[in-house]
Protein backbone atom coordinates (compact mmCIF):
# COMPACT_ATOMS: atom_id res chain seq x y z
CA UNK A 1 0.00 0.00 0.00
CA UNK A 2 1.46 3.29 -1.00
CA UNK A 3 0.76 6.62 1.00
CA UNK A 4 1.22 9.80 -0.03
CA UNK A 5 0.68 13.34 1.19
CA UNK A 6 0.46 16.19 -1.01
CA UNK A 7 0.80 19.49 -0.15
CA UNK A 8 -0.29 22.80 -1.73
CA UNK A 9 -0.31 26.41 -1.29
CA UNK A 10 -3.39 28.69 -1.57
CA UNK A 11 -2.58 32.52 -1.86
CA UNK A 12 -5.88 34.15 0.02
CA UNK A 13 -6.15 37.86 -0.65
CA UNK A 14 -8.90 39.46 1.40
CA UNK A 15 -11.48 39.92 -1.91
CA UNK A 16 -11.44 35.94 -1.44
CA UNK A 17 -12.13 35.52 2.00
CA UNK A 18 -14.97 38.12 1.48
CA UNK A 19 -16.98 35.59 -1.42
CA UNK A 20 -16.42 32.54 1.33
CA UNK A 21 -18.04 34.94 3.41
CA UNK A 22 -20.32 35.99 1.46
CA UNK A 23 -21.01 31.90 0.22
CA UNK A 24 -21.22 30.93 3.83
CA UNK A 25 -24.12 33.33 5.29
CA UNK A 26 -26.03 32.61 2.46
CA UNK A 27 -25.87 29.16 2.97
CA UNK A 28 -26.68 29.51 6.96
CA UNK A 29 -30.17 31.83 5.32
CA UNK A 30 -31.07 29.23 3.17
CA UNK A 31 -32.62 26.94 5.15
CA UNK A 32 -35.07 29.53 6.61
CA UNK A 33 -35.58 31.28 2.98
CA UNK A 34 -36.81 27.78 1.92
CA UNK A 35 -39.14 27.89 5.41
CA UNK A 36 -40.34 31.27 4.06
CA UNK A 37 -41.47 30.45 0.68
CA UNK A 38 -42.66 26.75 1.60
CA UNK A 39 -45.02 28.82 4.06
CA UNK A 40 -46.18 31.21 1.51
CA UNK A 41 -46.92 29.02 -1.46
CA UNK A 42 -49.10 26.97 1.20
CA UNK A 43 -50.97 30.23 1.86
CA UNK A 44 -51.39 31.16 -1.85
CA UNK A 45 -52.87 28.05 -2.57
CA UNK A 46 -54.80 28.31 0.07
CA UNK A 47 -56.52 31.51 -0.82
CA UNK A 48 -56.55 30.44 -4.34
CA UNK A 49 -58.73 27.15 -3.40
CA UNK A 50 -61.01 29.76 -1.10
CA UNK A 51 -61.80 31.64 -4.04
CA UNK A 52 -62.44 28.64 -6.79
CA UNK A 53 -64.57 27.15 -4.53
CA UNK A 54 -66.43 30.15 -3.50
CA UNK A 55 -66.76 31.24 -7.04
CA UNK A 56 -67.43 27.99 -8.32
CA UNK A 57 -70.38 26.97 -5.27
CA UNK A 58 -71.65 30.47 -5.98
CA UNK A 59 -72.42 29.89 -9.54
CA UNK A 60 -74.42 27.09 -8.53
CA UNK A 61 -76.51 29.11 -6.77
CA UNK A 62 -74.49 29.14 -2.67
CA UNK A 63 -74.49 32.12 -0.88
CA UNK A 64 -71.37 31.71 1.04
CA UNK A 65 -68.88 34.12 1.03
CA UNK A 66 -65.41 33.44 0.47
CA UNK A 67 -64.80 34.35 4.25
CA UNK A 68 -67.68 31.74 5.24
CA UNK A 69 -65.71 28.96 2.87
CA UNK A 70 -62.50 29.35 4.07
CA UNK A 71 -64.14 28.78 7.90
CA UNK A 72 -66.05 25.63 6.61
CA UNK A 73 -62.74 23.92 5.00
CA UNK A 74 -60.51 25.08 8.07
CA UNK A 75 -63.07 23.04 10.14
CA UNK A 76 -64.78 20.53 8.07
CA UNK A 77 -67.40 18.19 9.91
CA UNK A 78 -68.89 16.00 7.52
CA UNK A 79 -72.13 15.38 10.44
CA UNK A 80 -73.13 18.99 10.06
CA UNK A 81 -73.24 19.41 6.38
CA UNK A 82 -77.23 19.93 6.45
CA UNK A 83 -77.72 22.67 3.69
CA UNK A 84 -76.83 22.48 -0.08
CA UNK A 85 -74.02 25.59 0.20
CA UNK A 86 -71.83 23.31 3.07
CA UNK A 87 -72.37 20.22 0.96
CA UNK A 88 -71.12 21.79 -2.50
CA UNK A 89 -68.46 23.09 -1.15
CA UNK A 90 -67.00 20.72 1.17
CA UNK A 91 -67.40 18.27 -2.64
CA UNK A 92 -65.96 20.80 -4.73
CA UNK A 93 -63.32 21.01 -2.23
CA UNK A 94 -62.27 17.46 -2.54
CA UNK A 95 -62.30 17.53 -5.76
CA UNK A 96 -60.17 20.03 -6.33
CA UNK A 97 -58.00 18.43 -3.94
CA UNK A 98 -57.87 15.05 -6.30
CA UNK A 99 -57.20 17.06 -9.03
CA UNK A 100 -53.83 19.09 -7.70
CA UNK A 101 -52.75 16.29 -6.34
CA UNK A 102 -52.93 13.57 -8.82
CA UNK A 103 -53.37 15.67 -11.92
CA UNK A 104 -50.24 13.44 -13.05
CA UNK A 105 -52.22 9.91 -12.79
CA UNK A 106 -56.00 11.52 -13.67
CA UNK A 107 -56.80 10.36 -17.54
CA UNK A 108 -59.15 12.68 -19.29
CA UNK A 109 -61.90 9.72 -19.88
CA UNK A 110 -65.29 10.12 -19.54
CA UNK A 111 -65.35 7.58 -16.80
CA UNK A 112 -62.35 9.79 -15.06
CA UNK A 113 -64.90 12.86 -15.78
CA UNK A 114 -67.82 11.12 -14.32
CA UNK A 115 -66.34 10.02 -11.07
CA UNK A 116 -64.82 13.55 -10.26
CA UNK A 117 -68.33 14.68 -10.75
CA UNK A 118 -69.48 11.64 -8.19
CA UNK A 119 -66.32 13.24 -5.51
CA UNK A 120 -68.08 16.61 -6.30
CA UNK A 121 -71.49 15.48 -5.33
CA UNK A 122 -70.19 13.02 -2.61
CA UNK A 123 -72.08 14.90 0.10
CA UNK A 124 -74.86 16.68 -1.96
CA UNK A 125 -78.24 15.48 -0.59
CA UNK A 126 -80.62 17.18 -3.28
CA UNK A 127 -79.06 16.53 -6.64
CA UNK A 128 -77.85 12.74 -5.86
CA UNK A 129 -80.15 11.65 -8.74
CA UNK A 130 -77.36 13.04 -11.25
CA UNK A 131 -74.98 11.88 -9.09
CA UNK A 132 -71.60 11.04 -11.19
CA UNK A 133 -73.45 10.82 -13.91
CA UNK A 134 -74.71 13.35 -16.76
CA UNK A 135 -77.81 15.76 -15.72
CA UNK A 136 -80.84 15.03 -18.11
CA UNK A 137 -82.81 18.32 -17.07
CA UNK A 138 -83.00 21.92 -18.60
CA UNK A 139 -81.11 24.65 -15.82
CA UNK A 140 -80.27 27.78 -16.12
CA UNK A 141 -77.07 29.52 -14.67
CA UNK A 142 -77.91 32.73 -13.28
CA UNK A 143 -75.50 35.98 -12.16
CA UNK A 144 -77.50 37.51 -9.25
CA UNK A 145 -76.42 41.28 -8.49
CA UNK A 146 -76.32 43.31 -5.42
CA UNK A 147 -79.55 45.34 -6.66
CA UNK A 148 -81.45 42.39 -6.54
CA UNK A 149 -81.66 41.94 -10.44
CA UNK A 150 -80.12 39.07 -12.15
CA UNK A 151 -78.99 37.44 -15.61
CA UNK A 152 -78.96 34.21 -17.07
CA UNK A 153 -75.15 33.25 -18.20
CA UNK A 154 -75.23 30.11 -19.42
CA UNK A 155 -78.86 27.80 -19.65
CA UNK A 156 -78.88 24.34 -21.20
CA UNK A 157 -82.26 22.61 -22.21
CA UNK A 158 -83.03 19.12 -21.90
CA UNK A 159 -81.60 16.21 -24.24
CA UNK A 160 -85.27 15.31 -25.07
CA UNK A 161 -86.04 18.86 -25.81
CA UNK A 162 -82.63 19.70 -27.68
CA UNK A 163 -83.34 16.05 -30.09
CA UNK A 164 -86.88 17.14 -30.85
CA UNK A 165 -85.61 20.64 -32.36
CA UNK A 166 -83.87 18.49 -34.61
Amino acid sequence: MENSVFTFRLNLDWQLIALISQIDRFDATWTSIERREKQSLKQLKSIATVRSVGAYTRIEGSILTDDEVDVLLKNIDITKLEDRDTQEVVGYFEALDIISEAYNEIRITEGDIKNLHNILMKYNTKDIWHKGNYMKLSYAVEAKYPDGTSQIIFKRQSQALTQNQQ
